[in-house]
């Protein structure tokens, strides 16, 4: 879809165009759950953007904030980018804004996990908690929206749902993973549900202001 197809689009829609940036499948179903029928929300395939954007930053707001800027600075349309991490107590807050590649850059999630649960053998602390950091880019102002959610780390696996650490990660006051949970029910409470939310809550007032 080029700019142009998507400037008739909205025009037509009466909406303003927003961007994730992102072309994670899963975070795209998460959010457009979350957000429902209140916005359109296009993904980077959706503008034609077949770019790696780098995430070189050592923050989680600095890689979201590498993200939102670079569709701006490209495209000129609202955009929002997002970085999530989990930072677990045992191991000093790690693997915190390396999550993604923790157990190397071409390795998978599966992967990050089993070297998780290596390195937690030996703890008895296994608090953990997920924070994604939001960085929005609403007609050329930058804004930032957190969420973070806290529990335990599981031993083994459970669930198939989800993504990520969602199978070893189980929040406070439950006694299922994330990745035991309906994505409804995960939303409600995760840590991107959260930032969505504040993000949503910004949107709402600033078109009705």
């Amino acid at each position: 879809m080029n700019l142009i197809i998507i400037s008739k689009y909205f025009i037509t829609m009466n909406k303003t165009p927003l961007v994730f940036a992102t072309n994670n499948a899963h975070k795209i179903e998460e959010l457009r759950n979350i957000i429902g029928k209140r916005f359109e929300v296009l993904s980077l395939k959706d503008i034609g953007c077949e770019e790696d954007i780098p995430e070189t930053a050592d923050t989680l707001e600095g890689n979201a904030s590498l993200k939102s800027k670079y569709i701006f600075e490209k495209y000129e349309l609202n955009c929002f980018g997002d970085d999530t991490g989990l930072e677990i107590a045992a191991l000093n807050g790690k693997p915190g804004v390396y999550s993604a590649r923790y157990a190397g850059e071409n390795k998978s999630f599966d992967d990050n996990i089993d070297k998780v649960l290596n390195e937690l053998a030996h703890f008895t602390d296994r608090t953990a908690c997920f924070r994604t950091v939001i960085s929005l880019i609403f007609h050329g102002k930058e804004f930032f929206f957190e969420g973070k959610v806290c529990g335990i780390l599981r031993h083994e696996r459970a669930g198939g749902k989800g993504f990520g650490y969602d199978p070893i990660f189980q929040p406070k006051g439950y006694n299922i993973t994330f990745a035991e949970m309906g994505m409804e029910e995960k939303n409600r409470i995760s840590h991107r549900g959260m930032a969505v939310n504040k993000l949503i809550d910004f949107l709402m007032r600033a078109g009705n202001s």
